[in-house]
C-alpha cells in the first residue's frame, strides 16, 4: 500500500493506492472503453462510472469536491500506471537475478 500525493489545480491531496483502488480504476477504465465504443450504452453505465469514480474519491483525503473529480480521476490514473511499472520492473528484475543466479550455479 503506497500513499501518493497528488497536486490538482494548486490544491494537493493524498490518495492510498491498495488494491483496492488499483482494482477500481481497472474497473473505471474497463466502464470508459465500453461506453467508448458503444455510444448508446453510457446511459447504460453511467451511474457504475459515477459510483466508481465517487469511490476512488473517498480514498483521497482531504475531503474533494467535485470541481476536482476530472483532474483526480487523470492523477490517479498515473499514479497507477507508475506503480504497475514500478511493480512490473521490480518482477523483471528480480527473475533476471534467479536466471542469473541458477546459471552460475550451473556452471559451477
Amino acid at each position: 500500500m503506497i500513499t501518493k500525493e497528488i497536486e490538482i489545480n494548486g490544491s494537493k491531496f493524498k490518495i492510498m493506492l491498495t488494491d483496492q483502488v488499483i482494482s477500481q480504476v481497472d474497473n473505471l477504465k474497463s466502464l470508459y472503453a465500453t461506453a467508448a465504443e458503444d455510444p448508446e450504452i453510457f446511459e447504460d453505465i453511467n451511474s457504475q462510472i459515477s459510483t466508481t469514480i465517487n469511490e476512488i474519491a473517498s480514498s483521497v483525503t482531504p475531503e474533494i469536491s467535485d470541481s476536482y473529480l476530472d483532474g483526480l480521476i487523470q492523477e490517479v490514473f498515473k499514479a497507477v500506471e507508475d506503480k504497475k511499472s514500478e511493480v512490473e520492473k521490480q518482477i523483471k528484475d528480480k527473475d533476471s537475478k534467479i536466471t542469473r543466479k541458477k546459471l552460475k550455479e550451473k556452471n559451477n
